[in-house]
């Protein structure tokens, strides 16, 4: 079967240099399980389990299915100590070949990581926190560029991955508004070495969200995206439809904010994030045959570039 190198996706174990993105309550066992077949990294959130015991079962799940690598997300300032303790620990005991540190200090994640053997990749906006994370430890760095989904950037992907790639030691990961395998050349050929693709892999089988979710995603356009940081307090981008009050127009970030203290805020599950990738997934396939999709799109996108001349 043909395969797409690049380095760190060899150092990684994959067929191909795609990572299915942790995302927020949906990510699950399933999807991690399906991403590690299809010869991509697989990820989820450790927090997406409510308790470490449920963890625990989750980790022990993969491992019974499948023997190729995947990624855990410990979000650092978001994770109970004792919690993200635990399920770091757990991580080395299962042997998680790579971790995806997120919202603090990768450190002493990044020291012992490395005494095991495994990966660190941890995600950032602009190059300050970079390098931040390189000094820490990081082997690689995720660049979240304006339009992804989830708590987002606003640097242009056509900047911030050649901006990154030039300023650090260690790989980059392209992250924001990846869906198709055109935009997976896109982001290989600005420098990136691995992609995050999480809006896509909303519209999977495997998937835990919700139906409407799906549909959202799957019938949405940009201009459903709303970037707000009314719902957490930092800014963030999410279908436009579930915020309170809709958030009135997407390019207006007081709106989110102004409904939520007016509507006195609702649950996370009824809030759902999205990137501006929306405009570019049409239909919800499993996992495997998404992949597929994407690197066939990838192959014809090489091939259709104009070639020089003399």
């Amino acid at each position: 079967m043909p395969r797409i190198r690049t380095p760190l996706a060899e150092r990684l174990g994959l067929r191909y240099p795609i990572v299915c993105a942790p995302m927020f309550i949906i990510s699950n066992q399933e999807m991690i399980v399906a991403a590690a077949e299809a010869g991509i990294l697989g990820s989820m959130p450790s927090i997406n389990h409510r308790s470490h015991a449920a963890f625990r079962e989750s980790l022990a799940y993969i491992r019974r299915r499948t023997d190729r690598p995947f990624a855990i997300n410990l979000t650092i300032k978001l994770t109970d100590p004792e919690r993200l303790q635990q399920d770091f620990e757990a991580c080395l005991e299962y042997r998680v070949p790579a971790v995806i540190t997120s919202y603090g200090d990768p450190s002493e994640i990044a020291r012992r990581a490395h005494e095991h053997g495994m990966a660190v990749l941890h995600d950032v906006i602009h190059l300050k926190h970079a390098l931040k994370a390189q000094a820490a430890g990081a082997d690689a760095i995720i660049g979240v560029a304006a339009g992804a989904g989830g708590h987002a950037g606003t640097t242009s992907p056509f900047v911030l991955y050649p901006y990154l790639r030039e300023n650090l030691r260690v790989p980059v990961v392209a992250a924001g508004c990846i869906a198709t395998g055109r935009q997976v050349a896109a982001a290989l050929a600005l420098g990136a070495e691995l992609v995050y693709m999480g809006t896509r892999f909303i519209a999977s089988t495997e998937c835990g969200a919700d139906e409407r979710y799906k549909s959202l995603v799957v019938n949405g356009a940009p201009e459903d995206i709303a970037y707000t940081d009314g719902v957490s307090g930092v800014h963030a981008n999410f279908l436009r439809q579930t915020l309170p009050g809709g958030a009135g127009d997407p390019a207006d970030r007081g709106a989110a904010q102004a409904a939520v203290q007016r509507d006195g805020g609702k649950k996370w599950k009824d809030i759902w994030s999205a990137g501006q990738g929306v405009a570019l997934a049409r239909e919800v396939k499993p996992i495997a045959a998404i992949v597929d999709d994407v690197v066939r799109e990838y192959a014809e996108a090489v091939r259709a570039l104009p070639a020089l001349e003399d």
